[in-house]
């Protein structure tokens, strides 16, 4: 396989993809931390594991190369010779409060890298670390704003918070085309996620070329599930709940005339003005691509909808934006240039079948080729109704990986996909 990213749409048979199999970040979730954390539910991790292997499965029986975010990034850190520097970043992002306290944590990560290696410590970093991992100062020593610091959050048993979202891989950052949108994302729990993208595309040496589209330390937040690749030279963003229009604004300005837009083939984006709500989070929460003229969607996104057009414009640094207010459909059928764009709800259009497997992602789907996708299996009603309209289901079990509330789009990020013809 060639080094570096190709995705130009949604649906080219996919070749390449990159997962994080849920680890020990799971264990370090209690109920008192959910709502910071993200979560609604604890998974049960034996079983979260081997449904995730199971989908990984799938894929490689596809044909397809599953890379691995823990893995990668250790390879970077490795490659990078990078280590102290990503440790520091590590820690100064984690919360850490006092010179002892951040001496004691540095010191146990540097020992289990030289004893277990850098994937171990990769892990542990996505983990987060309990109280009762660390030999803290006593009490009396050390200055009084870091006892302060130390205490303030003395309530929790965990010292670093774990990264429990993240085998969503789908929104820390989005490939398209051969570049990356390195995220800033929406909250500070999954923000530190975007870390080891930052690793990966800068050390990494099969993909440390890439252009970033945008950059995690930008002012604005934006994530990779409101990203979807409509062709090589149309994207469909969503302005949400997690993605801000003044990300889109930036985005824009850095694919039209940024330091790498002679390498980006992006002319038109679809910002799509989406409701604010846990149901609508993402774009891909929304509709998802599954063939060439074929799309599953949220039944609450019918009627008219405020997209904005921004295509590159003739002056320097200007972006051109136009509103269009039309339906799902027609908007889909001008951007793909077709007539015969079909929109298959979730739920086969029942409204209680639809609010329940929405909430378990039935719309939330992962092309493998056109019209191959996987899909979760508990959303049985959907499924069924995909099925009829000639689908090929690739069915992943998901009992307890639905908990996290994303579906097989949300737990992947392609890195390689062949072209449509």
């Amino acid at each position: 396989m060639s080094k570096g990213l190709n995705v130009h749409s949604e649906i080219g048979t996919l070749k390449k993809v990159m997962l994080h199999r849920p680890g020990e970040e799971l264990l370090n979730l209690t109920p008192d931390d959910l709502e910071r954390l993200l979560f609604d539910d604890i998974p049960f991790l034996q079983v979260a594991q081997a449904e995730h292997d199971r989908f990984a499965e799938i894929l490689r029986e596809q044909g397809v190369e599953v890379l691995y975010l823990e893995q990668l990034t250790a390879d970077a850190i490795d490659a990078g010779d990078c280590f102290d520097e990503f440790l520091d970043q590590w820690i100064d992002e984690s919360g850490l409060k006092g010179h002892h306290a951040r001496k004691a944590v540095r010191e146990y990560m540097v020992d289990l890298k030289n004893t277990k290696g850098t994937k171990a410590f990769v892990d542990k970093t996505i983990a987060g670390l309990r109280r009762n991992e660390i030999e803290l100062p006593s009490i009396g020593a050390g200055s009084l704003s870091e006892l302060v610091g130390a205490d303030q959050d003395s309530e929790s048993d965990l010292l670093v918070d774990p990264m429990p979202n993240t085998y969503f891989t789908r929104d820390p950052f989005a490939v398209v085309g051969h570049g990356v949108n390195l995220n800033r994302m929406f909250s500070v729990t999954r923000n530190r996620e975007t870390m080891y993208g930052k690793y990966i595309f800068k050390y990494h040496p099969d993909y440390k070329e890439s252009p970033l589209w945008y950059r995690r330390d930008a002012a604005f937040h934006t994530e990779g599930g409101d990203v979807l690749n409509l062709t090589a030279h149309k994207l469909a963003v969503g302005i949400s709940q997690r993605t801000q229009a003044s990300a889109i604004d930036k985005m824009a300005q850095n694919m039209f005339w940024g330091e790498h837009a002679d390498e980006c083939e992006i002319e038109e984006i679809y910002a799509f003005n989406i409701p604010v709500s846990r149901a609508f989070m993402h774009l891909d929460t929304v509709f998802t691509q599954i063939d060439v003229d074929k799309f599953t969607i949220h039944p609450g996104i019918m009627g008219t909808l405020q997209v904005f057009k921004l295509t590159k414009g003739a002056q320097e640094g200007e972006v051109k934006i136009e509103e269009m207010n039309d339906s799902l459909e027609n908007v889909l059928n001008k951007a793909l240039g077709r007539d015969d764009v079909q929109l298959l709800k979730c739920g086969a259009g029942d409204p209680v079948a639809a609010a329940r497997e929405q909430w378990n992602d039935g719309s939330n789907t992962l092309c493998v080729a056109p019209g191959k996708i996987c899909v979760y299996q508990r959303n049985d009603v959907t499924n069924d109704f995909l099925y009829k309209h000639g689908l090929d289901l690739l069915v992943v079990p998901s009992a307890e990986l639905s908990r996290g509330r994303g579906g097989p789009r949300c737990m992947s990020m392609p890195f390689w996909r062949e072209d449509l013809a």
